[in-house]
């Protein structure tokens, strides 16, 4: 009986995936073409609430698993064991995503790890050096829990200055020159992950956009007659 059931498990995951059919506008959207890429998304100031969005988008996304740990907690049948997965996926092109999953066993964990990563994917704005984009563009600060880094824009190659989890993320973003300082109990690997990404987001939140290109004119593709905000 165990061996037929590993035989059928192993046909089941030879089988083709089913065809994505979307639950949000956003997906549909993305489905038929209207939209071509998450930053067109960011701009009409919404959420990716489906994994196949970023899976239609950018099919050659990249996954690294940073940690796999075990946790318990207690339940009224005694203790209750899972594992927590965390996982990066990036393009190197300027996309990146930090995101974390619990199951009961190890691949499930992953697997809901990488969908919540894809989920929580942000654009990376790069600074240039004549035509080279390579690192950030200004100095920015993230902070997630006692974790705090710091990035700094560096000379084109220098390579990347940080610890190994800083310049995992870095370099799944496509940053490829950077200076780093990095505070707090930095082995908690999911806090110095989201620190990174904190750091990063906050160069999509600044009103005053200086010294790269604006997301509007560079990567969003604007429709006829519609007016780009000041």
């Amino acid at each position: 009986m165990a061996r037929f059931d590993r035989r059928q498990r192993r046909r089941d995951s030879d089988e083709p995936k089913p065809e994505w059919v979307p639950k949000t506008e956003i997906g549909r959207q993305v489905k038929s073409g209207a939209v071509t890429s998450v930053e067109e998304i960011f701009f009409m100031g919404k959420k990716i609430l489906e994994h196949e969005i970023v899976d239609h988008l950018y099919p050659n996304l990249e996954e690294q698993t940073l940690e796999v740990s075990s946790t318990q907690r207690m339940t009224d049948n005694g203790r209750k064991a899972q594992f927590r997965a965390i996982v990066l996926v990036g393009d190197k092109n300027g996309h990146v995503g930090v995101g974390a999953g619990k199951s009961e066993e190890v691949k499930p964990a992953i697997e809901s790890a990488i969908k919540n990563a894809k989920r929580n994917i942000i654009f990376v704005p790069l600074g240039k050096t004549g035509r080279f984009k390579h690192t950030l563009p200004i100095k920015v600060v993230g902070k997630t829990g006692s974790v705090e880094v710091t990035l700094k824009p560096a000379p084109l190659g220098i390579g990347l200055v940080a610890n190994e989890v800083v310049k995992k993320v870095l370099a799944s973003a496509g940053v490829k020159d950077i200076w780093s300082f990095s505070r707090g109990h930095t082995r908690n690997i999911y806090n110095t992950s989201m620190a990174v990404i904190d750091a990063i987001e906050q160069l999509n939140t600044m009103k005053l956009k200086q010294g790269w290109d604006p997301v509007v004119e560079s990567q969003v593709k604007i429709k006829s007659g519609e007016k780009v905000p000041s």
